[in-house]
């Protein structure tokens, strides 16, 4: 490992260089132009607005989001809700001597797609991580900036009420998490040495091919596992450490900060830390998240609880403001329907529900019944979106920062906006918050990592070379992003994250029927347990 650290601070040295040269020369503003002319037309076509009239315009790629989810929720009897309790058991171990089994030696061929006796196999395999760093794993690529600064801007937006659809959006959205994390575990493939590879890109080949639509699979599998590597140098990097360090830089003076023109040291430590962590794997990954996850969702909801408590009087009128806005808006930009399109889209695009990246980490998983991650899986948009979501903006309702003047705000001026809420009531929790995004930047980081690299190896091969090639590739981004303002690069990225609703929203309708056994599967293992 040392080596492979020796190596990377050898190719980052160049690196700082450029990026401080960029900063001065203004050479990031003319690559910004010259990327934003050449992928344009895909950003505006993934982000597309369908407009209804009356000021409400529509994100196309909600549809097939919100559709599905409800899909999922009716075929599966309403699962999100009848599987809660059976969630959180499974997370707190009452069903693990159902998972008891030994450890085989790798069950996996080299090449994706793979063959049925392998699948059979694999479900007797150890796997990597437990349930719980598996659900901490994926929660810390969702839970982040989105929960702070997106709940602001929806909520300016679309007024108190978009709070109710929001968590209308994350009950709905838990039937999709359980679908595609459920086929993760399914049709995952274990080398040789034990590693696990998982993801959209194994159960749209071997799922598809049990359909006898194997070519489909496959080029439904190789248009993920690009859109999955773009998003995670992007989105899943470059947005989360420069959001970070524009509020780092912010909390310590602004203009007169330390880190004032020299951003690349934050992004120099922040890529030092991620490398230490991703070399590691995703057993390395998942001891982390597993720590720093269940850490930050308390601090920040504990804090949120505080700021209620110390205005209980106003906590009544807020729920009112919340259930009102969300049927009878009034003075908010686009009405009934402007309101529920913004407490969905906040939802939607906050956890992700499917896009597909988190099956990828729930893949790892040590079971060897799938539809037992996929009911721990179902926990993520609870956890994300109907808890963390909503403590967001009901400080932010409680305080009085639900005015349309907050509405044009970016990422980095909404979280200020979130921190000033949570000041008004504890006068030092901004330096706290400060802490916590670069927490949920690192841990947001991290995990994407993993999930870049599982596409890197579907599409390159599973050697070590490629792995580190992908992984240094990674952190070099990780200065990038923190030194320069490249906004096409992840206006592009993050459009990629999104267009991975696509291939994955097929394959999860076609493959629904397997998930429907894989569940009656598990839930006769308990019923016979209890028995």
């Amino acid at each position: 490992m040392k080596k492979y650290l020796l190596s990377l601070f050898a190719l980052l040295l160049p690196l700082l260089n450029f990026a401080q040269e960029a900063q001065e020369m203004g050479v990031d503003e003319k690559i910004d132009q010259v990327f934003g002319n050449l992928t344009g037309w895909f950003v505006t076509a993934i982000f597309y607005q369908i407009d209804f009239g009356g000021g409400v315009k529509v994100f196309w790629v909600l549809f097939p989001l919100i559709l599905g989810a409800l899909y999922f929720t009716v075929y599966f009897k309403f699962i999100n809700f009848k599987g809660f309790f059976t969630s959180v058991n499974i997370v707190r171990g009452k069903y693990d001597e159902l998972d008891h089994h030994e450890s085989l030696v790798g069950a996996g061929d080299s090449t994706p797609g793979g063959d049925n006796i392998e699948t059979i196999a694999i479900e007797g395999h150890e796997g990597e991580v437990s349930h719980f760093q598996a659900l901490t794993a994926a929660l810390s690529a969702t839970v982040g900036l989105g929960n702070i600064a997106g709940v602001a801007i929806a909520v300016s937006i679309g007024g108190a009420g978009a709070t109710f659809w929001m968590i209308v959006a994350g009950f709905l959205g838990m039937a999709s998490k359980f679908v595609e994390c459920t086929l993760g575990v399914k049709y995952r493939d274990i080398d040789e040495n034990g590693t696990v590879f998982g993801g959209p890109m194994y159960y749209l080949t071997k799922g598809l091919k049990s359909k006898g639509l194997g070519g489909l699979g496959k080029v439904l599998a190789a248009v993920f596992a690009v859109f999955v590597i773009g998003g995670s140098f992007g989105g899943g990097n470059m947005f989360q450490v420069n959001q970070a360090a524009q509020l780092f830089e912010h909390m310590t003076g602004g203009e007169e900060s330390f880190i004032n023109g020299y951003r690349w040291v934050f992004g120099l430590v922040m890529a030092i830390l991620v490398g230490i962590v991703i070399i590691g794997g995703i057993k390395k990954i998942a001891k982390v998240t597993d720590k720093i996850v269940p850490f930050m969702v308390v601090i920040y909801v504990a804090a949120s609880l505080f700021v209620i408590f110390a205005n209980y009087d106003m906590v009544g009128d807020a729920f009112v403001q919340i259930f009102n806005g969300a049927f009878s808006p009034e003075g908010v930009a686009g009405g009934a329907i402007g309101v529920l399109v913004q407490g969905f889209r906040r939802a939607a695009f906050s956890n992700e529900a499917g896009v597909g990246s988190a099956s990828i980490a729930h893949s790892a998983v040590k079971t060897k019944y799938a539809a037992s991650e996929g009911l721990v899986a179902l926990l993520e948009p609870f956890i994300d979106t109907v808890v963390v979501c909503t403590m967001t903006a009901l400080v932010l309702v409680i305080t009085g920062n639900v005015t349309s003047a907050n509405a044009g705000l970016n990422d980095a001026d909404a979280i200020l906006l979130t921190s000033g809420a949570f000041e008004s009531a504890i006068s030092w929790f901004p330096y706290v918050l400060t802490v916590a995004v670069v927490l949920f930047a690192f841990s947001t980081m991290i995990s994407w990592s993993y999930y870049g690299y599982q596409g890197w190896a579907y599409l390159f091969g599973r050697t070590k070379r490629t792995e580190y090639i992908y992984k240094v590739l990674f952190c070099l981004f990780v200065i990038v992003g923190a030194s320069i303002s490249l906004g096409s690069v992840i206006g592009f990225s993050d459009a990629m994250i999104f267009a991975m609703m696509v291939p994955n929203m097929i394959g999860l309708v076609i493959l629904a029927p397997k998930v429907k056994a894989e569940l009656t599967k598990y839930m006769d293992a308990i019923k016979a347990r209890k028995a």
